[in-house]
């Protein structure tokens, strides 16, 4: 059995921003690039053509808004933007640390999370004092994939050498982290099973 777990709302909870758009248009002009004055609408407007599924890098959506009205973003100043908009506080769930470790215990652990900024996960992970606790970590930034597609389980099972049925998903959104189901493996919300009660569960599989 291998053990992944969701990011965000099952490990830690963060801030989540009020208005993106406005905090990527802040960190845009720190940086010297002109910010369209339809900015807002320009964000939410669909500018990267992708296969259903799959994650769009956040950096590519604002370099190719930017784009959509005649605006230039030099060098990597969209992805360095995105990065420094998204720089939450982080709050570690009870349990989290224990519910990996007893995971351990069991077989490979890995972290399956949806993001579209890149180094956030791994930034959060550094200030939850979880880094360096899991055999595999996957993002979909990373691989490509969002979940509930099974592209993004079945990535992150080859990552640790583990069969897509012998998966078991622990998170918190039963409309991604339940894609798990669709290739044989077992979703396990928090709901049902907070972490702190997930090493007692372990033991009586």
């Amino acid at each position: 059995m291998a053990v992944t777990f969701d990011l965000f709302g099952t490990l830690v909870r963060v801030d989540r921003l009020d208005d993106p758009a406005a905090a990527v248009a802040r960190e845009l002009r720190a940086r010297d690039v002109a910010v369209p004055d339809d900015w807002a609408a320009a964000y939410t407007e669909r500018h990267v053509d992708a296969p259903e599924g799959a994650e769009v890098p956040l950096p590519a959506h604002v370099a190719r808004a930017l784009a959509s009205r005649g605006v230039d973003a030099p060098g990597n100043a969209a992805r360095r933007a995105v990065v420094a908009a998204f720089d939450p506080e982080v709050e570690v769930v009870e349990g989290a640390p224990e519910a990996v470790a007893a995971a351990r215990e069991h077989g490979p652990v890995g972290l399956l999370s949806n993001t579209s900024v890149p180094e956030l996960a791994r930034r959060v992970l550094v200030r939850a004092g979880l880094r360096g606790e899991f055999d595999a970590v996957v993002t979909s930034i990373a691989c490509g994939w969002r979940k509930p597609d099974a592209r993004a389980f079945e990535t992150v099972a080859r990552q640790l050498d583990c069969t897509p049925d012998r998966l078991v998903h622990v998170g918190d959104d039963p409309a991604t982290d339940g894609g798990v189901d669709a290739i044989g493996g077992t979703f396990l919300d928090v709901e049902e099973v907070p972490l702190t009660a997930l090493p007692a569960w372990l033991d009586a599989r």
